[in-house]
């Protein structure tokens, strides 16, 4: 029986890494975050791991390394998204610095690998940070792993190409201490650049949104309760996935909008916004997606940390007069219905706003323990290979 392997959650959040690393099979020993409301549904959801309220950019290597009670070199992964604010699309381009500090725990996070030494690391964060500044923050984390002796493997991957019904670019270095070299994870959905290859076999549909929640029940806003019944049996494989056997779901209430939050979602039809509100309705600024409704047909937009106001971007339901549950925005983000979100509303959609999506990091989880298995087997194999000539040559 193969032993299991064993991984460390940084700068965890609520545990979107983490939920991926347990569907690909391997034992999360512990989440850290700075965050504690963020930190609390971790804990909730992985009460067996140590759950460590922590900043980060402060606590030594070593001392974490006495709290989880591993040694140098025991690790077989240590995952982590630092966050990397000053990259973001949010913030305008004049505003974005190379030395801004709120890119810095990259560094944090590399001084963790340095000395936590585990066999493989998976580093996540914004799209924009891989190329921006001239690749400066790209040649930064290579160069400091490829010291270490590690091989480095660097990517941006669209979520929605592995399944998620959300278009979320998104940056990710791949390392390990073996020698080789991780290849891309091949998509599992359909996606543009699938249709210039030739590939042998069909991929599935881009998952959408009605894909996503069509089950989940009609609500109107304000309306419903800490744990509700499906409206309908799985109506596809994405749905089934997510419930997990489950036979209530969680999270599924809809935020009371102002009277005149609703009326302008009640005057648009589905995939229209801002720029169709009656002149009486209009606002005087916003995101371009503001007030916009979804269809039941596209891929939704990245979710953000501002997922609970419709005027920050297109969340309006594309049935219901109302903005999206925080149980349909996990369902876009590919979290099961069996994961549970503590704290307030807006907290809840801070967290998920700012998570992996699962569905993705098991993936390239995936991707990555097969790789190396695979690496394994034809490492064995040739040195057998080699022994028997040798034994040969000699007799």
């Amino acid at each position: 029986m193969l032993k299991s392997k064993k991984a460390v959650d940084l700068f965890c959040g609520c545990g979107g890494i983490s939920v991926g690393l347990k569907q690909a099979g391997v034992d999360v020993l512990a989440g850290a975050d700075i965050e504690k409301k963020y930190l609390a549904s971790f804990k909730h959801n992985f009460p067996k791991a140590k759950a460590l309220n922590l900043d980060l950019s402060v606590m030594s290597p070593n001392e974490l390394m006495n709290l989880i009670e591993i040694d140098s070199n025991q690790l077989d992964l240590l995952v982590g998204g630092p966050p990397c604010q000053g990259f973001s699309k949010n913030v305008p381009r004049k505003n974005r610095h190379l030395n801004d500090p709120k890119n810095l725990l990259v560094n944090s996070f590399l001084d963790y690998c340095e000395v936590l030494q585990p066999k493989m690391i998976l580093m996540e964060n914004v799209a924009e940070m891989k190329n921006g500044f001239e690749q400066a923050y790209s040649q930064e984390i290579i160069s400091r792993l490829e010291n270490e002796g590690y091989t480095v493997t660097s990517m941006v991957l669209n979520a929605a190409d592995y399944g998620v019904p959300q278009r979320r670019k998104r940056a990710f270095f791949l390392a390990n201490r073996y020698g080789f070299e991780f290849e891309i994870p091949l998509p599992t959905h359909n996606s543009e650049k699938l249709n210039n290859l030739n590939y042998l076999f069909v991929m599935n549909e881009h998952v959408s949104v009605w894909d996503a929640i069509s089950d989940l029940p009609a609500l109107e806003h304000g309306d419903g309760q800490k744990l509700t019944t499906y409206k309908t049996l799985p109506q596809n494989s994405y749905q089934e996935f997510m419930r997990e056997n489950c036979e209530f779901v969680t999270n599924h209430i809809a935020r009371r909008l102002q009277p005149i939050q609703h009326e302008r979602l009640s005057s648009l039809k589905a995939g229209q916004g801002l720029k169709d509100l009656p002149a009486h309705l209009q606002t005087k600024g916003g995101y371009s997606g503001a007030y916009g409704r979804l269809t039941k047909e596209m891929i939704a937009p990245t979710i953000t940390r501002w997922v609970f106001h419709p005027g920050s971007g297109r969340w309006g339901h594309p049935v219901d007069i109302r903005t999206l549950t925080m149980r349909e925005v996990a369902r876009i983000q590919s979290f099961p219905d069996s994961y549970e979100f503590v704290g307030s509303y807006n907290e809840q959609a801070g967290q998920l706003g700012n998570a992996v999506p699962p569905l993705l990091a098991k993936t390239i989880i995936q991707s990555m323990t097969s790789q190396l298995e695979r690496f394994k087997k034809e490492t064995k194999s040739s040195q057998l290979t080699f022994s028997s000539g040798s034994l040969n040559a000699i007799a």
